[in-house]
């Protein structure tokens, strides 16, 4: 695997200083407890959203993160394996959609249509795997290009958001073949650079889109969706956070799953699954970084024991914390270990990754940036031309290889 430049090395102290004082404390106490959890043999899991985290390059770090042995299991979104099985981030350029012939009813808002930047090769290479429109690529070239911009991979441009939804119908099949999980069965064809290929290369490392999230990446997200049920994902996603001791979470809005679920027993429901013999588990002693913008959260941290006494007076915790309370900020505000670290994910990460790994003695091939510095813009370029989307080939040969 080819060697990327450190993007975010020499901004790690600019990103330091960018966090609040808290935060920067809040950093360092998440340091000590990741690395003391590594030190004893404990695993990491990442919670992650969708959009952010891959614009960022967070995504891509988490990924090299997996490859070194400093994340363990990864929980996410559906749209975030849409995106992953296109490379993460890819060039797209849009022309009037009116101008192409398009059924306007169908166009997204703005009336644009966005094509794939793809090199004559590889148009080729890509039909040989399903029939493409020749004729709308043409006429698109000749049209006056609107906009050129780098975005999430797959998704709405043609043909890779197409090719997307249609690879997504083989690998469900597959999944259900072999009762495998849609992710896994996707790794097997994902560069080494994503979450999902990192976790296949590795081995034993589960990447999950959370309940909550299955909704998004189209096809992707109901194939996902189709692939277990919910109950044995819910159980698989209970099994990870039970073998975590550390759990980030990255700007991800949904994560009642994580906190509230239907297996947990600290500050979940799960006392009626152990009442039934199933298998649970306790958040009690597990440390909970949760990286975010949102201000509310720490201040929600910070009514840690007026929320307790809240909701142990059966009282509506918004109206006692007088903060707009997303649904998930009442068992991260309630957890003792939770440590909000209040900031851009695109600064917070880098410091935590450089920190993380300076002090394991681990030599990092990739660190991210923030997209708003000249070596973020630089990263989703690097990001663009070396993260390649899911190969087809080598994922059917992992299949013809199972047992």
């Amino acid at each position: 695997m080819e060697k990327s430049t450190l993007f975010g090395s020499a901004q790690v102290e600019n990103f330091r200083a960018a966090l609040d004082e808290r935060s920067r404390a809040t950093l360092a106490e998440a340091v000590k407890r990741i690395v003391a959890a590594k030190k004893r043999g404990g695993k990491v899991m990442v919670v992650t959203g969708s959009g952010p985290n891959i614009h960022e390059g967070v995504t891509t770090l988490i990924a090299e993160l997996i490859r070194v042995g400093l994340v363990d299991a990864v929980s996410t979104s559906s749209a975030v394996i849409s995106h992953e099985m296109g490379g993460a981030l890819d060039r797209v350029f849009r022309v009037d959609a009116a101008a192409l012939g398009m059924d306007m009813n169908t166009m997204p808002r703005g009336d644009l249509f966005e094509f794939t930047r793809m090199t004559d090769a590889e148009w080729e290479a890509l039909k040989r795997e399903m029939p493409l429109d020749d004729a709308l690529r043409e006429r698109g070239k000749k049209l006056p290009v609107h906009s050129d911009i780098i975005k999430a991979a797959g998704n709405m441009a043609y043909p890779m958001g197409l090719r997307g939804e249609k690879i997504a119908e083989e690998i469900l099949a597959l999944a259900r073949m072999y009762g495998l999980p849609f992710e896994e069965v996707a790794g097997w064809g994902c560069d080494p650079r994503t979450m999902l290929g990192a976790a296949n290369l590795r081995g034993g490392v589960p990447v999950l889109v959370t309940i909550p999230q299955l909704v998004g990446g189209g096809a992707v997200g109901m194939s996902i969706g189709d692939s277990l049920p919910i109950s044995g994902r819910s159980m698989r996603i209970s099994r990870m956070l039970a073998s975590s001791d550390v759990i980030i979470e990255s700007a991800v809005a949904l994560t009642q799953e994580i906190h509230d679920g239907p297996f947990e027993c600290y500050t979940g429901h799960g006392i009626w699954a152990s009442w039934s013999g199933q298998a649970t588990y306790n958040l009690r002693d597990k440390a909970l970084i949760r990286i975010d913008l949102d201000e509310n959260l720490r201040r929600a941290t910070e009514l840690n024991q007026t929320v307790q006494e809240a909701i142990d007076k059966g009282l509506p915790k918004t109206k006692v914390a007088k903060i707009p309370f997303r649904m998930e900020m009442s068992a991260f505000a309630r957890h003792e270990g939770s440590l909000p670290i209040i900031g851009d994910i695109g600064k917070a990460w880098p410091v935590l990754a450089h920190d993380v790994a300076k002090e394991l003695g681990i030599e990092l091939e990739f660190l991210s940036s923030s997209q708003d510095t000249a070596e973020g813009a630089s990263m989703r370029d690097w990001i663009v031309e070396n993260v390649k989307p899911l190969d087809r080939n080598k994922m059917l040969e992992k299949a013809r290889r199972y047992r």
